[in-house]
């Protein structure tokens, strides 16, 4: 117990004095401070033609968010599907099916990275490469531009423009997402994540066989994977490869990284808004839930499965689909952090946790990108509950809804409301209308409640942009691929039109000075506010179908039945 409080502290002390500096820098860099890398910037936004020369409106914002999403999702599609006949394929990989490479590339431009396939056996080094790591790059760059966007419109005073979005696109890549991924690849090659272009090697195994073991650049795309809360695996099993994660080293340092953009974003908004509590009371918000679920997960995991106490060391725990090497508590923060995060990456198989545990990683993607989120729409998904939860403190004191001085008024409370449907219809909806055809039944692995928990997982995981997966459930057949695909397209401009049609509205608003009446939003109690609001708006909506999966089959378990 103590080397794993060590561990836990360890985390978040680093975690803390990285996420720290690192918001000063990125609010630095999208206010224009930053500019050692002005020589590159500007031919690069000059090649972008005048759509990069002015500050934009939300809706041209949006389009021109669109298009370029729109233009990526083509180009990833063709290269999966032509791979065959493209150069660095030395394992030979015929194209990828269409319904496939419809999934996988939606997934990687959206921040899914979900992946209905294993990677070492279906993509070439291309398609890793200049496919699925350009578009790691490019999916959180475009998220982390929303943010930018939105700051600057809950900022702004009486002004139509949020922003460029092409230029806010090349200045965070530019100064932060490339330079924070070259050296955490050095970092990971350092302690023996391959990188090389080279397909494989062969190995003698100690019964003197041999074995074809996949290598490829693995730690190029490992690094922005998590560093941009992408969470896409080179390899099948992803994190728990050790030639993705060898070590507890490894596992410390890229769990750190997943989280430190995420963190760094609350603090990068408080200074661009011009009230850095702002930024903290939000950071508070995410932190106390991110605990919470981490207890809940440990302490489930500890405890272990009762069905197994006659034949396993209780004081192990579950250690079903955990790796030795990271143990109950490498993996238990892993969980939490990549399922509050919207990085899909897993060191464990969710699918072994035990149901309480599955249901607290579950939950924390069904809440919506709030607790930490991916890069960028993590904050903004958490303000959209800010919108809701200043809504409902006006109504119990009678006035008038206010944020950082600005009126809300009907335009940003039903655009804000509209968001709250986007999960409950990606995840009810879609899972039903797999269950009323027929294909949730020939996907899932498990009878019973943990059959209706992967099929949930999955929706939830595409819709959350999340895309790990309770790794039973089949998803690589046409009905899924392309359903769980446009649940990820939901998930993903569900979110970002909305928020950055509120943030226009609020730009062109004049903001008021704060009097004795006004509820302020950066104070204990409104911290607790917003928990009550994102559990009571959240949690509830989602919690009859728990009531038949997880809670179900923990209930089942506690009195020895399992499935």
């Amino acid at each position: 117990m103590a080397a794993d409080l060590l561990q836990i502290a360890l985390y978040a002390i680093l975690l803390a004095a990285i996420a720290w500096p690192l918001g000063v820098y990125v609010a630095r860099v999208f206010t224009g401070e930053c500019r050692f890398l002005d020589w590159l910037e500007r031919p690069l936004l000059a090649a972008a033609g005048a759509a990069a020369s002015g500050p934009q409106r939300w809706s041209a914002y949006a389009l021109s968010l669109i298009a370029f999403n729109a233009a990526g999702f083509l180009l990833l599609f063709l290269i999966l599907r032509f791979q065959n006949l493209l150069p660095l394929n030395p394992q030979g990989f015929d194209g990828v099916p269409a319904h496939l490479a419809f999934n996988t590339a939606i997934s990687f431009v959206t921040n899914t990275n979900w992946q209905s396939y294993g990677g070492e056996t279906t993509l070439s080094n291309l398609s890793q490469m200049a496919g699925l790591t350009t578009q790691n790059f490019l999916s959180a760059a475009s998220g982390a531009a929303v943010a930018a966007a939105v700051a600057r419109g809950f900022a702004a005073r009486q002004t139509r423009q949020i922003g460029n979005f092409w230029q806010d696109l090349t200045r965070f890549t530019l100064y932060v997402l490339l330079p924070g991924s070259l050296i955490l690849a050095l970092g990971l090659v350092a302690l023996g994540v391959p990188q090389t272009l080279k397909a494989s090697f062969d190995a003698t195994t100690l019964e003197g066989a041999r074995q074809t073991i996949a290598i490829g650049p693995v730690a190029s795309q490992i690094a922005i994977k998590q560093l941009g809360t992408n969470g896409g695996g080179f390899f099948n099993v992803n994190s728990a490869h050790p030639f993705e994660n060898p070590n507890a080293l490894s596992n410390l340092i890229t769990a750190l990284s997943i989280l430190v953009l995420p963190a760094a974003f609350c603090i990068a908004y408080g200074r661009m808004v011009g009230d850095k509590r702002q930024g903290r009371a939000l950071l508070a918000v995410m932190t106390i839930m991110l605990v919470v679920a981490f207890a809940v997960i440990y302490l489930a995991e500890k405890a272990g499965n009762p069905a197994l106490a006659a034949f396993a060391n209780p004081a192990m725990g579950n250690m079903e689909g955990k790796e030795v090497r990271f143990g109950i508590v490498g993996s238990a923060i892993w969980a939490a952090v990549t399922t509050a995060a919207s990085n899909g990456s897993v060191n464990a198989m969710l699918d072994s946790f035990t149901p309480l545990g599955g249901l607290v990683a579950m939950l924390q993607i069904q809440l919506g990108e709030v607790i930490f989120g991916g890069v960028g729409v993590g904050l903004t998904g958490m303000l959209l509950f800010v919108i809701v939860t200043v809504f409902l403190a006006g109504l119990m004191v009678g006035r008038t809804p206010e944020y950082l001085g600005k009126k809300i008024e009907a335009r940003e409370i039903k655009l804000a409301a509209l968001t709250l449907l986007v999960m409950p219809v990606g995840v009810l909806v879609l899972a039903a209308l797999a269950i009323a055809t027929g294909n949730a039944q020939s996907a899932v692995q498990d009878a019973g409640p943990h059959g209706l928990s992967e099929l949930l997982y999955a929706y939830s995981s595409a819709t959350g942009n999340n895309g790990s997966a309770f790794a039973g459930f089949s998803a690589n057949v046409s009905w899924h691929n392309i359903f769980l695909g446009l649940a990820m397209m939901l998930g993903r401009f569900g979110y970002i039109v909305p928020i950055l049609a509120i943030a226009g509205s609020l730009a062109g608003k004049r903001p008021a000075a704060a009097t004795a009446g006004t509820f302020p939003t950066h104070g204990p109690l409104f911290v607790t506010l917003l928990l009550a609001t994102i559990l009571i708006v959240g949690a509830l909506t989602f919690l009859p179908v728990l009531a038949l999966g997880p809670i179900a089959e923990q209930v089942s378990l506690s009195a020895g039945q399992s499935f």
